[in-house]
């Protein structure tokens, strides 16, 4: 090969060593979350993998989200994952409130986990009260 050829292969092992981002495989991700059968307003889902970065997202007014794992919508690594939903809004200097069950927020209490193989506009969510009523205000700090 002459060297007009040993350049050619160099340009081109460089063009093709830079696609891609270097990162872990991603798949897009995006549905809803429902509580008791409704859509959960807001708060935020992460989906957490044993060996990658976790993926997440915020939950819109209608309960939809669309996860991203290094930027927002990029997606997610296929594989098993724990669930946790986060949906919890700051009333004050003493209270909260939860607009779910405070359990979902940890991935390793929430009981919930799924399954990314493929690309899902579709994936669903479903969280309950278990009969108990909700939202929840949750104070703390020292009372009167």
């Amino acid at each position: 090969m002459n060297r007009v050829g040993w350049t050619v292969c160099g340009i081109l092992l460089i063009i093709l060593a830079g696609c891609g981002d270097g990162r872990p495989h991603r798949v897009p991700v995006s549905g809803q979350i429902l509580i008791d059968g409704k859509p959960l307003s807001q708060g935020t889902i992460r989906l957490v993998s044993e060996n990658a970065r976790p993926a997440t997202g915020t939950i819109g007014p209608d309960g939809r989200f669309s996860l991203g794992t290094y930027e927002r919508d990029d997606g997610c690594v296929p594989g098993r994952h724990r669930v946790a939903v986060v949906a919890l809004e700051i009333i004050n200097g003493s209270a909260q409130r939860w607009h779910a069950p405070k359990k979902y927020a940890q991935p390793g209490s929430s009981g919930l986990s799924v399954d990314i193989s493929e690309a899902t506009d579709s994936l669903s969510i479903e969280l309950s009260w278990n009969g108990q009523p909700g939202p929840v205000v949750e104070r703390f700090g020292s009372s009167p």
